[in-house]
């Protein structure tokens, strides 16, 4: 039994519609957007207006009609009317409509309306019980066989005049029952009339066409207003954009003129105030760092002198040691001595190298080797070659062009670090793959702490906060990174997935190395 599976995100996504994403298009778009409403509302008000000013002139006429021509004709019908009497005068009304071409009927009493024309349309009843509960005259829009129609109702009077004693005769009072100088009296007579308005009904339908042909100018008007606008807020946005990107590559004393006094504006001030900010901090931090190597260095090089002649102290102290000569207790001091000077000397031919390479005066001698054979030989040198230690997985030809000291270098304390830190065996593998050459240097140990791994190549930083005192200086991860670095290469930090730390130094092979031929 197959089920319905629910649509992919990334389905949902497509199908949401894409909203303007520049903020030119946005502001043209909503600029638009207002001045189609505008002239909407605008539209559409007069619109209603003029509808309700021609309907209601439509009515206004018909009953000003029908009232000439109750007046003329109902003064003629004698009370109480026949059926026939009421039949012909609608039939007289009804010729006498003219270019309106109205239907009327006519009720006595609240009897059922008489009309002459059997295509009459049928009187609302809620028409009649409108003009029999007010006794005035009454119109209301309908609709018949689709069309808009006007049906009016309005009752007839008679006057009780002076002189007159002809108490038969009716007057036809269309909008109040009492007018002249006697007292008029409801006959019990109602003339109804219907005629449609498609002639007003195609004057409205003008005035919405009208409405919908100039509605696309309009917006091709406001267009040019929307596009003037755009330019003249986006301006300003496109100078603080040039303006951050120039700040963003380095150029600090990037300024931008200030005009007028809006946000924009103000948003610019605010701009050179960060600029300014930024040029003065950096040039501080510049100088701080300036002077930090500066004393580095100082240190180191005023160091070499003293340490060299206590190394000579010591190699003779040691060789003292080793005869035999001394005491117990002083041939332990001298090798706890001895070995702290040559810590103290590494650590001082490591600052000399981190201040190379922060003037940028490291000089690198590059040669054409095979990494197999680099390896090789920092394993050799350092007495790792024989035994279980450490373990050499060179299977393939990796050519390089590099400076092989640094690289001896690079090995060498990663090796080094894998061995302090970890546990054997260390596994160095080489690997060639396209146009980069792969080391990865990896221990069976715990691994690295997830919050030591993204430091274990700052300067000076030792993972174990508890053992500030260790066997190395806390530079030799840094040093290899900046020596990978000279060589367009990368030196990452990674654990493995069945557990211990991996270096990985990467290079390029000898073919795309620079300054190869």
């Amino acid at each position: 039994m197959s089920r319905l599976r629910p649509p992919a995100r990334s389905a949902v996504r497509a199908l949401r519609p894409h909203l303007p994403r520049g903020l030119r298009l946005r502001l043209v778009v909503a600029f638009l957007l207002a001045a189609a409403f505008g002239a909407l509302l605008t539209a559409g008000l007069t619109f209603q207006r003029a509808r309700a000013a021609i309907l209601d002139r439509a009515e206004e006429t018909a009953v000003t009609d029908l009232r000439a021509q109750l007046d003329s004709l109902a003064p003629e019908l004698t009370l109480p009317p026949t059926t026939e009497d009421l039949r012909g005068l609608t039939r007289q009304l009804d010729q006498a409509g003219g270019a309106r071409a109205w239907h009327s009927s006519a009720s006595y009493r609240g009897g059922e309306p008489v009309a002459a024309s059997p295509g009459a349309p049928p009187v609302p009843e809620e028409l009649r019980e409108t003009v029999r509960d007010s006794g005035r005259a009454v119109h209301q829009r309908t609709e018949h066989d689709g069309s808009p129609w006007l049906a009016l109702g309005m009752p007839v009077t008679y006057s009780d005049r002076p002189g007159n004693t002809d108490t038969t005769t009716a007057t036809a009072t269309p909008t109040t029952t009492g007018t002249g100088s006697g007292s008029d009296t409801l006959s019990g007579l109602t003339v109804y009339a219907a005629f449609p308005l498609d002639e007003d009904q195609a004057d409205i339908d003008a005035l919405v066409t009208a409405a919908q042909a100039g509605a696309v100018p309009a917006l091709a008007l406001a267009l040019v207003p929307a596009l003037f606008a755009a330019r003249s807020v986006l301006r300003p946005v496109r100078r603080l954009r040039h303006g951050a990107e120039r700040i963003a590559a380095g150029e600090l004393t990037t300024r931008l003129d200030t005009e007028g006094r809006d946000e924009l504006a103000d948003l610019t001030r605010a701009f050179n105030t960060m600029a300014e900010t930024l040029e003065g901090d950096a040039a501080e931090l510049r100088r701080l760092e300036a002077g930090a190597r500066r004393f580095a260095a100082d240190v180191a090089h005023e160091l070499r002198t003293p340490l060299a002649a206590m190394a000579a102290v010591t190699e003779v102290l040691d060789e003292d040691a080793a005869s035999g000569v001394l005491p117990a207790d002083t041939e332990d001091a001298v090798r706890l001595i001895s070995e702290e000077v040559r810590t103290l000397a590494r650590m001082v031919e490591d600052l000399m190298e981190v201040s190379r390479f922060d003037a940028k005066a490291a000089p690198v001698h590059r040669e054409d080797v095979d990494l197999r054979t680099l390896v090789t030989k920092t394993l050799q040198l350092r007495g790792w070659a024989h035994g279980e230690r450490v373990r050499a997985d060179l299977p393939e030809p990796a050519p390089v062009h590099v400076d092989p000291r640094r690289i001896d270098v690079v090995l060498g304390n990663l090796v080094a670090n894998a061995l302090h830190h970890g546990r054997p065996p260390v596994t160095v593998a080489v690997r060639t793959r396209d146009d980069r050459v792969r080391v990865t240097v990896t221990d069976r140990g715990p691994g690295i702490p997830d919050d030591t791994l993204p430091h274990v190549f700052d300067r000076f930083y030792k993972a174990d906060a508890a053992r500030p005192r260790s066997g190395g200086s806390g530079l030799g991860l840094a040093i290899a990174h900046e020596n990978a670095a000279l060589h367009g290469g990368t030196l990452t930090a990674a654990n493995h997935p069945d557990g211990g730390a991996v270096f990985t130094l990467t290079l390029p092979s000898a073919a795309s190395s620079p300054g190869t031929t």
